[in-house]
């Protein structure tokens, strides 16, 4: 089949938008499985009545509990930020590359 320039274009256009969704799928991933073990750890904080110990490097040392919580809450809140923002990105993402396809499409039929 032979196509034209602007339909090889949009071709090689839909396949960058293809790379970059994935991307942001594997970033998605990692941010998903980084807030639920923060979620974790500030649960297992706040049922603690005991000391409580983080790891620094390759020791673990006693720390403050309130500002382990502190810390642990704005870790998620962040995290939740940034898959909100991944989020967003991932919709337009697939908005455009759905109106590309669709372009193509048209093209070779």
């Amino acid at each position: 089949m032979d196509l034209d320039k602007e339909t090889q274009e949009k071709i090689r256009d839909l396949q960058v938008y293809e790379q970059n969704l994935h991307s942001l799928l594997m970033q998605k991933q990692t941010f998903q499985v980084e807030l639920s073990e923060t979620e974790n750890a500030l649960s297992e904080v706040e049922k603690s009545k005991d000391d409580v110990f983080k790891m620094v490097g390759s020791i673990i040392i006693k720390a403050n509990k309130e500002q382990i919580e502190k810390d642990l809450k704005q870790k998620k809140d962040l995290l939740s930020l940034r898959l909100k923002s991944i989020e967003k990105q991932e919709k337009g993402l697939e908005e455009e590359s759905e109106k590309l396809r669709e372009e193509v499409m048209k093209k070779i039929k």
